[in-house]
């Protein structure tokens, strides 16, 4: 709202007195009615439901169209200061996205003794069509009040849910058998069930027999249904479950409550079967609402200080994975803190180099540019403003960070400040390892584990 806002006192007004306000309603206000009643009808939102619906298409929720009313009986007559007593409301048309609409209220009784007012109220579209109508009573304000409002804050629909098609495909398959390693706490055994119940994951539960039953009953769960692998300690825990991995009898891995080097030591073993010509990366593979597309970043849980190769590796991983999904030729972008080559930065050297190799097809699959500093990998509008060429820069499917302590602040700021869900894939073993965190949301637990089985499918199907 702009402007100077000024009242109108019960004796101020006469019958006949008007006041309106226009507004357009497009796809975004009614995500965010959505949003803020909660009114989630698909009438509203699905293109798709609503078709079949007695419109033929998505209408706007009747009552974004009676908040105007409420609108412009709080800020233009009586305006600051109105209390609201009762509104009947008849919808006479529906209101489409795109549509323009007048609401208008016209004083039609003044109750005298009471400081009341009964006013007629309609809201019209571009066409003049009448798409409400009713009446409203409201208490008049009792206080000559002219006031300069603030600024209201932005309001901004950030979608989520860009990874929701692929957890969708992966409960659409059978379950595919993972080793839940080591579930001794409560977290841990909830997950499991989570994934379970999910269809996603028929987890094998390894670990010592007693901790895990103490976990299960700790968090009021039954272990029906669930198969236990009896092992001593952790690392039994780990190692067992490399080796049904190995021989083909789970397909995913998934670390319960053991740390997360002892799980990974022992998928790197030489002896363990699992390990390939790859070094081993972590992804988070990311919605992030304010951008406009799934992101992986990589790898901010694994290799502290990847050398040139290990970044090749690392990069490679994350393409294969994207590939996997369904994205053809990602767009890596090399993350530093400049978007040009200083000898004194070596990450600016590294990208550089990486960006080279895959010209030269060691890295094969995907579009690699670097060094780019991260407005320039995400932003167009940065890009522009700096003139940069680059296939890659302002639409990066894949960020590839110079370091682990790089890689953790950067997610865990997209997670923490904005709004992010992670999903945590370990990448370049036979199998794919889902390495989740106590704190992570059950979003991000059940992206994780379809991910996961997603990978593992399509590895088996000689996608990969």
């Amino acid at each position: 709202m702009t402007g100077t806002l000024t009242n109108y006192l019960f004796h101020q007004m006469k019958i006949g007195d008007r006041a309106s306000l226009v507004r357009h309603v497009g796809p975004k206000d009614i995500e965010l009615f959505a949003a803020v009643s909660g009114d989630a009808n698909p009438a509203h939102l699905d293109a798709g439901f609503a078709a079949h619906g007695p419109f033929g298409h998505v209408v706007v929720h009747g009552m974004w169209t009676a908040a105007l009313i409420s609108a412009v009986l709080g800020t233009r007559l009586p305006g600051p200061g109105t209390i609201y007593l009762d509104q009947q409301i008849r919808f006479n048309k529906p209101v489409s996205p795109g549509d323009t609409i007048a609401a208008e209220v016209e004083v039609a009784e003044l109750i005298e003794g009471k400081n009341r007012v009964r006013l007629t109220t309609t809201a019209r579209n571009q066409r003049g069509e009448v798409v409400l109508s009713g009446e409203a009573l409201v208490l008049a304000p009792v206080e000559q009040v002219t006031w300069v409002p603030g600024d209201l804050p932005e309001a901004v629909v950030l979608p989520k849910g860009r990874w929701q098609g692929f957890v969708e495909e992966a409960r659409a398959l059978p379950p595919v058998r993972a080793a839940v390693v080591h579930p001794c706490s409560k977290s841990a055994i909830l997950g499991a069930i989570e994934v379970r119940d999910e269809g996603l994951l028929d987890p094998i539960l390894i670990g010592p027999g007693a901790k895990i039953r103490a976990a299960a009953a700790e968090a009021g769960v039954s272990l029906d249904g669930f198969r236990i692998e009896e092992t001593e300690h952790s690392h039994a825990a780990a190692a067992r479950a490399v080796e049904l991995a190995a021989c083909g009898k789970v397909q995913v891995l998934v670390k319960g409550s053991l740390h997360s080097d002892e799980l990974l030591a022992a998928v790197v073993s030489k002896s363990g079967g699992l390990r390939t010509e790859r070094r081993i990366s972590h992804v988070y593979a990311m919605d992030v609402p304010a951008y406009r597309k799934p992101v992986i970043v990589t790898d901010a849980a694994i290799n502290i200080a990847p050398t040139l190769e290990h970044k090749r590796d690392i990069c490679q991983n994350a393409v294969d994975l994207m590939r996997l999904l369904g994205r053809d030729q990602p767009k890596v972008a090399v993350l530093a803190a400049v978007e040009t080559v200083n000898a004194t930065m070596p990450a600016t050297l590294d990208a550089a180099a990486l960006t080279v190799m895959a010209a030269r097809g060691q890295i094969t699959g995907a579009l690699v540019d670097g060094p780019l500093a991260f407005d320039n990998a995400i932003s167009p509008e940065a890009v522009a403003t700096k003139g940069i060429v680059s296939q890659v820069a302002g639409e990066a499917d894949i960020l590839l960070v110079p370091d682990l302590e790089a890689g953790n602040m950067l997610a865990k700021q997209l997670i923490y400040f904005a709004g992010a869900t992670a999903a945590g894939l370990v990448l370049g073993a036979r199998v794919p390892i889902v390495l989740t965190s106590r704190a992570d949301p059950l979003s991000a637990r059940i992206a994780s584990a379809a991910l996961a089985k997603l990978v593992a499918v399509r590895k088996a199907e000689g996608k990969a």
